[in-house]
């Protein structure tokens, strides 16, 4: 299930070389949510990337429950900093934030793109986002109602936007 990238390792195993996205969940604290977009993995074909620390063992009981027992369908792989996956990533990235000024709708994803998103607590970093300012996106919301959307539903909102944009490879 758990697959340690290697020290200058290309993230391209056999599989993710075929996802049509990446999600990348950055420290992640909540193992239902976690478990949740494994699932939507394993349902599209999008590769799952969880950057430590996290929140939760991989062998947490809540984590395999939302995932259910999807997990041999999936591959997961584990990077120890969002600096490592962003040094040897290989495709575009885009990174979601409720601090971003243009929304998800209309974004030019393409193939094999990787879909960041911040820790449930505090997000990504403003640093990051500044550094990326061209590929940062949010989620359009009312304002003033809530602080954000719940990650695993926020991740599925942008991941079927972008692959309804690439013509929902390998679904049917």
């Amino acid at each position: 299930m758990k697959r340690i990238a290697q020290p200058r390792e290309r993230v391209r195993s056999e599989i993710s070389a075929q996802a049509p996205l990446h999600l990348v969940l950055v420290e992640p604290q909540i193992p239902p949510n976690a478990g949740n977009v494994a699932r939507l993995c394993a349902a599209t074909g999008c590769g799952l990337h969880l950057i430590e620390p996290l929140g939760f063992s991989l062998d947490d009981r809540e984590l395999k429950r939302a995932g259910l027992d999807y997990w041999h369908e999936l591959d997961v792989t584990v990077h120890a900093s969002l600096d490592e996956f962003l040094g040897r990533f290989e495709g575009g990235i885009w990174l979601l934030s409720t601090r971003a000024p243009r929304t998800h709708a209309g974004a030019p994803f393409a193939f094999g793109d990787a879909l960041i998103f911040g820790k449930e607590t505090a997000g990504l970093p403003q640093a990051l986002l500044e550094a990326h300012a061209d590929r940062t996106l949010r989620i359009p919301m009312r304002a003033g109602a809530v602080r954000s959307l719940n990650l695993s539903t926020a991740v599925g909102i942008v991941a079927y936007a972008a692959l309804a944009r690439l013509g929902f490879p390998g679904l049917r």
